[in-house]
């Protein structure tokens, strides 16, 4: 293990468990928010990939663990953890987001802007998406069982968009010779929109599967041929 491996472990683990303090201890009352800012609060994590110097480290102990740990205070745990974040909302949510992160990290470990354009589609994207629906959201629209809204897309195309120039950038800055920067804006402007569309259409939480793998591969794939 390599010292940048091991601040980005203790980073993660810290960064983490702070935001679980916040959600469960400080905006208790607020279900659906409490739910909504460990969701998009977690995106921040893509800045934090720059630090791992080792692939099975931050497969193996940063991303994949998580799977475990968020499936054991899900509703369908053995446990029977009561945990308010998980069962506020769908009782998987948060195990397919730490599903999507493990799988990008094995792909694109040596690309890690493409990790976070996906991690930006699941955390800032389409949590906000239900944080301004929810809220918002008057214009509904029901597909494959669910209800969602126009104001709650609309939220997560601006959410991604402004996420992945800001994320393009920063990795811009850090890794110069990857022909991020200038950065196409027209790809910026696609990646959201495809996502946005997956979000809508996909059901019961598959969401964080979808938005983040639609974004990542799009942008991957895009960024081929401009």
């Amino acid at each position: 293990m390599l010292f940048g491996d091991l601040v980005g472990l203790l980073i993660v683990y810290g960064y983490v468990a702070i935001l679980l303090f916040i959600s469960e201890k400080l905006l208790y009352k607020y279900k659906v928010f409490s739910r909504k800012f460990l969701h998009i609060m977690v995106g921040n994590i893509l800045f934090i990939l720059p630090l791992f110097e080792t692939k099975w480290i931050i497969t193996c102990l940063a991303a994949a663990p998580f799977i475990l740990l968020t499936f054991l205070m899900s509703p369908y745990s053995p446990l029977k953890i009561k945990d308010k974040i998980s069962s506020s909302g769908h009782g998987l949510g948060l195990v397919y987001y730490a599903i999507s992160w493990t799988v990008l990290v094995i792909l694109f470990f040596d690309k890690p802007w493409i990790t976070a354009v996906g991690i930006a589609a699941m955390s800032y994207g389409d949590g906000m998406a239900a944080l301004i629906g929810t809220r918002f959201g008057k214009r509904k629209f029901h597909l494959f069982g669910e209800t969602k809204s126009l104001e709650g897309s609309i939220a997560m195309y601006i959410s991604l968009l402004v996420g992945m120039f800001i994320a393009l950038n920063y990795y811009g800055y850090l890794y110069p010779n990857a022909n991020l920067v200038p950065i196409n804006y027209l790809v910026i402007l696609v990646v959201p929109f495809v996502s946005t569309i997956f979000e809508a259409i996909t059901p019961k939480g598959f969401d964080n599967l979808t938005a983040c793998f639609s974004a990542a591969f799009l942008y991957y794939g895009l960024m081929l041929v401009v």
